[in-house]
């Protein structure tokens, strides 16, 4: 999903200037013999910008337009394949957008003026969320090394879809937090840039705070002729943003300006409450009254009951987001349509538990967040996503997220620790985050009891226990897929380890559908033959246990930990502890070619310590990795990866011998 992309929660992002057109000449023109100063740096390049302005302009009330010039080098075969066509989204319940101009300078001297009338628009590709998003393309055609594309864009309006019903008139280009503006400007590139320009003009008597993080750029602020604040940001020669494998989002990382009209968070946090207490969003209805006093019968603390209207909402209304006129964005839609429907985006969702909770007696509001990366101080609405909070008896708040914990034990998807988010309180509320949950909620316990026959044969039982998010992975089979294809799903976790793996019986436990009664326990049997690798004098073998097993629940065996050094933070799935435990009986007459040991690691990132010992013919092994975040700083690499790759190695071949 694109960054910064709505999912449920649509938020305004920059009003920024439309433009007459005799009023956005400026870096129009581009001589068709410019040409590289330095060409040699940029081979191997499909292509490269020579400009990248963005240029806002900013009324009263909060709405504005923009003009979007951009001017590119094709520098091979690939470059024009990629330049064919231009394509810019935008949304038509709050913008219009249209290419102004296309122009062509070919290498050989000639310039070609596309017939813009020609440009075309389009229902923009959607999944899961259809609120009538737009793309206008435009068709460039054949391209040749050394042609330089000139093009500028207006658009009027601003970005998001927010309390808008679709009518075709100036009021749908006004923000909903009316006057204010707020833009967040990525400063980083996909490909060789010679100059980014952003320029905002606002109104004299309109503030603006910015801050440009993680990198420099050359700013400025004058006033105009009319008297009005001109601010403008620059950055010169950008090569392309190194990334790293499983790094932060690059808004977390890479150059990035933000700026906001608005004084502070608490303001937000003050006109969001209002927004959906004036629109009634939570209004009770009596059949969900019912429901809801249905649920909560026999519940003793608030924490029990907190829980059964979490899981019930979270459980029963479906992810799925269609254009409902007013009421998108901000404003969340009432009780009666989410409680009637029982589908929707985060925001519904969210918002149907606000109200089941208000209506079991508790104090309860919605809340902003980003799923993804970081918010910072600057109130400038990086959100993607709707939450809620829970005032308990002590006076504290607490979130819940009921999209993101459908089937699962928790009530804040851990997913989701260490994340901003911005509840809307009748008192107000600065900007939040989301604490670390200790690996200890999200343990995966293995243990394993095998016996080796001397044709290779291994045979035995293990058991698989979990919590937490480890809980919910191990359990999505059996609470969203079809039951017959339960013995298929274990079968296949067996199949992993080895293709001749057979799966003699499997003892569930509790109902493994039933994830609120108890952490999942499965008990599997099983018998793989030719699993020792025969050579001379002895087998080869792999722990099993360590061999393949339920890996979808080891995220981190997916980061790359090859890498020596990082730049740049990391993220895991989630924190979490792994335990494991495996006893390997072998047959008579062989003995294990290993050396008792025991080692640990301990850090503030991560913790690993494993114990391999031989008391007759019976070897036991075991492990512990604690990993300790889910987003980690670059300065935890070295403590991550040496745990990692202990955990990793301990699992090794190990040579069987005959005595």
């Amino acid at each position: 999903m694109k960054r910064r992309k709505l999912i449920g929660l649509a938020l305004v992002c920059a009003t920024a200037t439309f433009i007459q057109a005799q009023q956005i000449r400026e870096s129009a023109t581009i001589a068709p013999d410019l040409t590289l100063s330095a060409p040699e740096k940029y081979a191997g390049f499909n292509s490269v910008s020579l400009l990248d302005s963005t240029d806002v302009t900013v009324q009263e009330n909060g709405s504005g337009s923009f003009v979007i010039h951009r001017v590119v080098k094709i520098m091979n075969r690939q470059g024009a394949q990629d330049y064919r066509v231009l394509k810019y989204d935008y949304d038509p319940l709050t913008a219009d957008a249209a290419f102004y101009r296309v122009t062509i300078y070919k290498a050989n001297g000639d310039v070609h003026n596309l017939d813009i009338n020609l440009q075309l628009d389009y229902a923009a590709p959607a999944r899961m969320i259809y609120w009538g998003a737009r793309q206008i393309m435009m068709e460039v055609g054949h391209l040749d090394p050394g042609d330089i594309l000139d093009y500028q864009i207006n658009k009027k309006g601003f970005t998001y879809a927010l309390l808008a019903d679709g009518a075709d008139d100036e009021s749908r280009f006004i923000p909903p937090m009316r006057g204010q503006f707020y833009d967040i400007v990525p400063f980083w590139t996909t490909e060789p840039t010679l100059r980014k320009v952003y320029r905002v003009t606002v109104p004299a008597n309109k503030e603006l705070q910015f801050q440009f993080y993680q990198g420099e750029c050359a700013s400025s602020m004058r006033y105009d002729e009319r008297g009005n604040k001109a601010y403008t940001f620059a950055c010169s020669d950008l090569m392309p943003f190194p990334k790293e494998p499983n790094m932060v989002d690059l808004f977390d990382a890479a150059p990035k300006l933000m700026m906001s009209s608005t004084p502070s968070w608490k303001e937000k946090s003050l006109w969001f409450n209002k927004v959906n207490e004036d629109y009634g969003s939570f209004e009770p209805i009596p059949e969900a009254q019912a429901k809801v006093d249905e649920l909560i019968r026999g519940k003793k603390t608030e924490m029990e009951k907190i829980a059964v209207l979490t899981h019930w909402v979270a459980d029963n209304i479906r992810y799925a987001g269609i254009s409902m006129g007013k009421g998108e964005g901000y404003t969340l839609h009432n009780l009666q349509m989410n409680y009637t429907d029982r589908c929707g985006v985060c925001k519904d969702i969210a918002g149907t538990l606000v109200a089941f909770l208000r209506m079991a007696g508790f104090e309860a509001y919605p809340a902003m967040t980003m799923a993804g990366s970081r918010v910072e101080s600057i109130p400038a609405d990086h959100f993607n996503h709707c939450v809620a909070v829970v005032k308990l008896s002590d006076g504290t708040y607490i979130p819940l997220d009921p999209t993101w914990v459908p089937f699962c034990r928790e009530l804040w998807s851990s997913a989701e620790q260490q994340q901003n988010y911005l509840p809307g309180l009748p008192e107000g509320s600065d900007l939040r985050i989301t604490p670390i949950s200790a690996p200890e909620n999200h343990y995966v316990r293995i243990k394993a009891d095998n016996r080796l026959k001397a044709d290779g044969t291994l045979s035995g039982q293990f058991t698989i226990e979990a919590e937490g998010q480890s809980d919910s992975n191990i359990r999505r089979i059996f609470t969203t897929g079809w039951q017959s294809q339960w013995q298929n799903h274990l079968e296949s976790q067996l199949l992993a380890v080895s293709p001749k793996a057979r799966l003699t019986k499997v003892d569930y436990g509790k109902n493994p559908k039933d994830y609120q009664a108890a952490p999942i326990r499965i008990t599997f049997h099983y018998e793989i033959p030719d699993y020792a690798l025969p050579c001379q004098e002895g087998f080869l073998i792999k722990p099993f246990a360590t061999n393949n097993l339920y890996n979808q629940v080891k995220s981190y065996l997916r980061i790359d930990t090859s890498l020596e050094e990082r730049k740049y933070g990391f993220k895991d799935a989630c924190s979490r502890l792994v335990e494991i435990d495996e006893v390997l009986r072998l047959p008579a007459g062989y003995a294990c070619d290993i050396e008792e040991r025991s080692r640990s690691i301990d850090g503030p990132a991560a913790s690993w310590e494993g114990d391999v010992h031989l008391k007759g013919n019976q070897l036991r092994l075991t492990q512990r990795l604690a990993l300790k975040k889910r987003v980690y700083e670059a300065d935890d690499w070295e403590n991550f990866r040496s745990a990692v790759n202990a955990h990793k190695d301990f699992g090794n071949y190990l040579f069987i011998h005959k005595k």
